[in-house]
């Protein structure tokens, strides 16, 4: 199986070695994995803030730097969810819509890959002692209607034992310029996910999305809370 990496713009410069796991896991799987360079962001951020010429400068970039016919694996739900629900709308009636309905769907984040694409439940040599709690995020719970994937995956991993918190599909409070134009009401929704998280008695808080795992840390450092988040490429990977 060939397939292409897209990595979001935030994972390549602040968490590239959740990248690498990713491969590493991909591979073990029987995948050749290649990675166009020249790729940047998808244009969310601008989308979300209103510059949406800006947005489709950059969304269109994207597209020509993922033409092709592999499927297209991601660290991110909420990324790979913007391409295959927003895309469409940026470019309908463009010279660029075939191209967009063929990524569209060629787009999966990591875990629905593995498990839908690749039939893979367990990976061998996965292993994390302790117990762990896993986070839905919006992206991935809503957008790419991501549930199970992650879910069965870690129940396989060596040493794991995965439970539930309460509002497990609550926010936690991120969602990208939100955090930043709302922080009081971003750091109560953390609060509240991280509450949830410590309640269960988990070492561990998991998830597909970077971007909510770098948005909680933060908090949870700054309360010196006994929690560690991980990305779920990073557990697969041993990490």
């Amino acid at each position: 199986m060939n397939v292409q990496l897209f990595i979001p713009c935030f994972v390549d410069q602040l968490f590239p070695d959740t990248a690498f796991n990713m491969i590493r896991v991909l591979e073990k799987v029987g995948c050749t994995v290649s990675y166009n360079e020249k790729q940047t962001c998808c244009g969310q951020p601008a989308y979300n803030a209103g510059f949406r010429e800006d947005c489709r400068a950059v969304a269109s970039k994207l597209v020509t730097d993922l033409k092709g016919e592999d499927y297209v694996v991601s660290p991110s739900a909420s990324c790979a969810g913007f391409v295959r629900n927003y895309y469409p709308k940026i470019f309908d009636n463009s010279s660029q819509h075939n191209a967009v309905k063929g990524l569209q769907k060629r787009m999966f984040e990591f875990s629905e890959f593995l498990t839908q694409v690749m039939g893979v439940e367990k990976i061998e040599g996965a292993k994390l002692e302790g117990k762990a709690t896993y986070h839905d995020s919006c992206a991935a719970l809503r957008e790419c209607r991501i549930k199970e994937a992650p879910r069965t995956l870690l129940k396989n991993v060596a040493g794991l034992e995965l439970v539930e918190m309460n509002e497990v599909e609550t926010c936690c409070g991120f969602g990208g310029t939100f955090a930043v134009k709302f922080e009081p009401i971003s750091i109560a929704m953390a609060d509240q996910k991280v509450q949830n998280a410590l309640a269960t008695g988990a070492k561990y808080m998991i998830s597909t999305d970077l971007s909510c795992l770098m948005h909680l840390q933060g908090y949870i450092n700054e309360k010196g809370y006994d929690l560690k988040t991980m990305h779920i490429a990073d557990v697969l990977a041993g990490s």
